[in-house]
């Protein structure tokens, strides 16, 4: 048994692993099991996936974070609320170390997630969220 990378002590095949294989990603029933399956993504290497979960209108053509050789230490879930049958916000602390060491960085984000018609009803995110 593997712990899962989001943090949640569960099997990875009972956790985010369920959301990685195939087509499943498309049942990720909330935005933070969503976002979560997102982190293990980072953790993992699936950049498919990545982008499959990325809203179309914000999706980017690199993942930077992806492709820097970061190395993902750990992820806490603060907050996670439904604002409408559309609309979900999820905010999280990653902690990660840049390649070839160093201090560990803390990436603290308030993220937005919605479905609509572009996502076929499936939850995606879209972006961070500026809450200044």
């Amino acid at each position: 048994m593997t712990t899962c990378p989001c943090g949640i002590s569960r099997d990875y095949a009972q956790c985010c692993g369920r959301f990685h294989g195939g087509m499943h990603y498309l049942l990720a029933p909330t935005p933070e099991a969503l976002m979560r399956s997102r982190y293990s993504a980072y953790v993992l290497g699936l950049r498919h996936y990545l982008i499959d979960t990325w809203h179309p209108s914000t999706r980017p053509v690199q993942l930077e974070r992806f492709d820097s050789g970061v190395k993902w230490l750990g992820l806490t879930v603060k907050r996670a609320w439904v604002s409408s049958a559309s609309e979900g916000f999820v905010e999280f602390v990653a902690r990660s170390r840049p390649p070839g060491g160093g201090p560990a960085d803390r990436m603290h984000e308030l993220s937005r997630f919605v479905r609509d018609g572009c996502t076929e009803g499936r939850w995606q995110y879209v972006s961070a969220v500026d809450e200044g």
